[in-house]
């Protein structure tokens, strides 16, 4: 049984990595998929691939028109959105005394203000149509907990959890559940940037970092994206309608709360 069958979903990011992953699990669980990206041309060939289920769509998620205007294309084109993932995100490194406004801005742009204004334009059409859905945002462990040189990112997934919590809240009176997963540390050509960040401030050899932080790991490895797909589904589909402004560690032990 396909479990979202008939749903049409909105993942932003979804081009490479996580939400490339969460595309071709909700396909495969029969739901009509919007591949957003900034990177247009990724989208359209990851929507090729996924076949006539999946859709690609043009995204900003830092800029209002674009958030608007995607909105506007994914309901024209599939209809409906009854599912939004926000998962666009970027990471950022450094000590406390090396923090620049203009990174602080970037970052926070994307992972906070880009993840609440996509849900709030989302959020209107599923009280307008008055049928409910499913809103899940891409949190992270580093919004559990601060760390010396990733000031700025975990301060930005914390801000996830928190505005979690608050729609979550406030939404399900129009039956809207809004819902978080926090991954651990997730393999992916992402995790590159990130050892490079790594290597610059602790004078790390590349890959030592991600040697290391995956030997940590409970489990015995870091993470792949197909580990976060099942918590994606369940959280989107029926099953988790009583589940309300929680956000789920989904990291291989590394959390625990």
């Amino acid at each position: 049984m396909m479990r979202l069958a008939g749903k049409c979903a909105l993942i932003t990011g979804a081009a490479r990595g996580i939400g490339l992953a969460f595309a071709q699990a909700y396909v495969r669980e029969g739901a009509n998929v919007a591949i957003a990206d900034i990177n247009f041309d990724a989208a359209k060939r990851v929507a090729r691939d996924l076949g006539p289920a999946a859709h690609a769509v043009a995204l900003d998620v830092t800029r209002q028109d674009s958030i608007d205007q995607a909105v506007n294309e994914v309901i024209d084109t599939l209809g409906q959105i009854d599912i939004l993932i926000n998962n666009a995100a970027l990471f950022t490194a450094a000590p406390i005394v090396e923090i620049t406004r203009q990174d602080y801005d970037r970052v926070f742009d994307v992972n906070v203000s880009g993840t609440l204004f996509t849900l709030q334009a989302v959020a209107r059409h599923m009280i307008a149509r008055g049928q409910g859905g499913k809103i899940i945002n891409l949190a992270s462990q580093a919004g559990r907990r601060g760390e010396a040189l990733v000031g700025v990112y975990c301060a930005t997934k914390a801000a996830t959890i928190s505005l979690t919590q608050s729609a979550g809240l406030d939404l399900i009176q129009h039956g809207i559940n809004v819902n978080a997963i926090a991954p651990g540390v997730v393999d992916g050509e992402h995790w590159d940037g990130v050892d490079a960040f790594f290597a610059k401030y602790e004078g790390k050899a590349p890959g030592q970092k991600k040697k290391e932080v995956g030997d940590s790991v409970p489990f015995g490895r870091m993470g792949r994206a197909e580990d976060l797909v099942g918590m994606a589904v369940f959280l989107a589909s029926e099953e988790a309608n009583y589940v309300v402004a929680q956000t789920y560690n989904v990291d291989g032990g590394q959390w625990m709360s």
